[in-house]
């Protein structure tokens, strides 16, 4: 089975079998996305990490259809129902819907009204209408007729007869494929406000009286609504026309007009309203729900990705605050590996004295420490602290980080084992200075699903997400990489062929014997054997003895990289640093079997750049002086912003007001665009116009248009 499954995954991403074979092998021998990515090129055909997750995904979705089929199967088998014919035509299904359909007639159910009716003897009843071949009815149904058998009449005998049919007709694949088939092309999701909830539904007013194709309604409509209908304030139906239904199956399957047909017309309607409709209207839900779920959770993970690739500030010692206005700014200092060096309080905010005692203090603390940068967490009191703090005129960076899931590392296991005897709020303090000096090192102890940057994130599939979230985070680390002697173990968790374990066992014997020579010491670590190694150790950092330990080449290809040296007539250190000896170095002397061009351009790129960061370099972002609150807004107003978020319908953007604006989709660009994500990312600065402000409802519309239009009818639609 696993070759036809090779070629059904080739065929299907487009990709060349040898290649799919290859990643299969490497993941059932254990490797990693990013190691099979990084490190087995050869193999894979240069297989980028997306590609290679889609190969591992679809592996895993194959595998599952391999093991239901195996029980169906089974089930058959046990019950004697399993013939040759049937057991051909669960083997031939290729996919889950097929392969259910096969099975449904078949699947033990619960007492219908087809299976008494069988019960009462019925069926064969059922089958002399069912061949419409212009019989009486009544006078076929006389014979059926029982006291005994709770058959007390004609009429109950041809009630009963029409629920076999019914039932047959529901569980027939053809049937139900035909009639998948029409409601994917012909159904409506159709949405109308619950009687009587007009005034609690006013956040769904849009979805009152809506109607759209159901192979158009983009994901994020859908979610809003399926969400209305959970909290009982929308009523839907995702349905083609009835008549159009009931059509097909009448075109299909009458075949004259005489009395016995017109039963098996009463079977047809009785089917579709009662069986097949809700059946398929179920099947349609859950497709558009995982559709929905797909596009939702893309946005999140690519959201994600930015935040967590943001450009880092650097092992840089910085003065964090997370302001608040009664309780007053925690302050925190942080040397330069982000260890809590001092923490106190003060009020930028309040009184006279208060802020001339905060003057103080920073400025003591600044010089005491020699702080390099100051961050400051962007929630409440957040722009006036910001204030505060650069009319000193520190001559340092001053920083607005998002705080957004502080407080839930605040609370947190991680949080509480870092920092026992803390205040909840000092703790936040130093996330928040962490977030400026390493945002991928200090969002990894976090959920990501607290960071602020999803779409629905609570609707959708949690199991989904959360896979595709955990990847974004491994892909990230990986791409990075990680100091082995400074990393956290949330950290190293993520580091490929770690995990939690033996991140936790890395740490303890860092605590225990110091910090780590070389790559090859992690040997000595509990439980970290040879296959770990090799998928980690390329992803690590260490400054040693070993110079190519600080680098992304692999252990096992260092001997490589010493005869490129001793060929260049020059130490490895000097190959690392000396662009003249580098270009002594000709590859192709160096291509094998097992070495081919990509590795070998990998190696010669790591050699110029040593464990190269791939995040941009960091620069410092000013909002607009004077726009602190929503009430300082005006339309026509130019601002600078970051994005926070992205959407399937725009984009939100903070603009220093403690609220974050939308740019819908129409207002992103001066061309048309399908997709925000095209000109649109987290984390990235931008410039947009105010071209509507409710204050009542809190609602910020925004442009990033060079020429702002002024027909904002389509930026209305907003749901939180």
């Amino acid at each position: 089975m696993i070759d036809a499954h090779i070629q059904t995954i080739s065929s299907a991403l487009a990709l060349k079998p040898q290649h799919v074979q290859a990643v299969a092998a490497l993941l059932e021998e254990g490797a990693t996305v990013p190691f099979i990515s990084r490190y087995r090129k050869e193999s894979t055909g240069n297989m980028n990490e997306v590609d290679v997750a889609k190969v591992r995904d679809r592996l895993m979705e194959l595998a599952e259809l391999d093991k239901r089929r195996e029980a169906i199967l089974s089930s058959l088998d046990k019950r004697d129902l399993l013939t040759e014919d049937l057991k051909q035509a669960i083997e031939q299904a290729q996919d889950k819907t097929s392969l259910e359909d096969v099975y449904l007639p078949y699947r033990p159910k619960r007492r219908t009204r087809g299976a008494l009716a069988k019960e009462r003897g019925l069926e064969e009843l059922a089958n002399i209408l069912f061949k419409q071949r212009g019989v009486d009815p009544e006078r076929e149904a006389k014979p059926f007729v029982n006291q005994g058998k709770d058959v007390p009449d004609v009429d109950a005998a041809l009630a009963g007869a029409r629920d076999i049919i019914a039932e047959n007709i529901s569980e027939n694949p053809k049937a139900r494929a035909a009639m998948r088939t029409l409601f994917v092309k012909r159904g409506a999701f159709v949405s109308r406000v619950a009687k009587g909830k007009e005034e609690a539904a006013a956040t769904y007013r849009d979805w009152f009286d809506w109607e759209e194709p159901l192979a158009k309604i983009p994901g994020h409509r859908a979610l809003a609504m399926f969400r209305g209908e959970k909290e009982k304030l929308l009523k839907l139906s995702l349905r083609p026309p009835e008549e159009e239904a009931v059509g097909l199956l009448r075109r299909s399957l009458l075949h004259g007009d005489g009395a016995d047909s017109r039963e098996v017309g009463l079977a047809l309607d009785d089917c579709y309203k009662r069986l097949l409709g809700p059946s398929m209207e179920n099947e349609m839900r859950a497709e558009v729900k995982k559709r929905a779920d797909a596009e939702a959770i893309a946005v999140f993970a690519a959201n994600l990705r930015e935040l967590l690739l943001a450009a880092p500030l650097g092992q840089k010692c910085v003065l964090a605050l997370d302001p608040g206005f009664r309780t007053g700014a925690k302050l925190t200092v942080l040397d330069a590996q982000g260890a809590l060096k001092e923490h106190t309080t003060i009020f930028p905010t309040g009184s006279l004295k208060q802020q001339n005692e905060a003057r103080e203090t920073l400025r003591a603390l600044c010089s005491k420490h020699a702080v390099e940068a100051v961050a400051i967490g962007n929630g409440t009191a957040g722009r006036e602290t910001e204030a505060f703090v650069r009319g000193l005129d520190l001559d340092i960076p001053t920083v607005l980080v998002n705080e957004s899931g502080a407080s839930i590392y605040s609370a947190s296991e991680v949080a509480r084992s870092e920092f026992p005897d803390l205040d909840l709020t000092v703790r936040g303090s130093v996330s928040i200075g962490r977030r400026l000096m390493d945002p991928l090192a200090e969002l990894v102890k976090i959920d990501p699903k607290s960071i602020g940057v999803g779409q629905y994130q609570h609707d959708v599939d949690q199991a989904a997400l959360k896979k595709s979230l955990d990847d974004v985070v491994e892909l990230c680390v990986n791409s990075v990489g990680v100091d082995l002697n400074t990393a956290s173990r949330e950290l190293l968790s993520f580091v490929s062929g770690l995990g939690p374990v033996l991140a936790e066992n890395i740490v303890s014997h860092r605590d225990a014997h110091g910090p780590f020579a070389s790559r090859r010491e992690l040997l000595k670590v509990k439980r970290l054997g040879p296959k770990a190694f090799e998928q980690a150790a390329g992803f690590l950092r260490v400054k040693g003895k070993e110079a190519l330990d600080c680098s992304a080449v692999h252990p096992e290809r260092y001997g490589l990289v010493k005869q490129m040296a001793k060929d260049a007539g020059c130490s490895v250190a000097v190959l690392m640093k000396d662009e003249t000896a580098r270009e002594k170095v000709r590859i192709a002397d160096y291509l094998s079997d097992e070495v081919g061009l990509p590795t070998l351009r990998d190696i010669m790129a790591e050699l110029a750049k040593p464990g190269r960061d791939p995040r941009a370099e960091f620069s410092v972002f000013s909002f607009a002086e004077g726009v602190k609150d929503i009430k300082d807004l005006r339309e026509g107003m130019k601002l600078p912003g970051i994005v926070t978020n992205v959407t399937n319908f725009g984009a939100f953007v903070d603009i220093g007001v403690h609220r974050d604006g939308l740019v819908h989709i129409s207002q992103l660009a001066d061309r048309f665009i399908r997709d925000p994500a095209e000109v649109a990312a987290a984390g990235r600065e931008v410039e947009v116009t105010v071209i509507g402000v409710d204050i009542e409802r809190g609602r910020i519309n925004l442009s990033m248009k060079s020429s702002v239009e002024r027909d904002f009818s389509r930026s209305s639609t907003i749901l939180p």
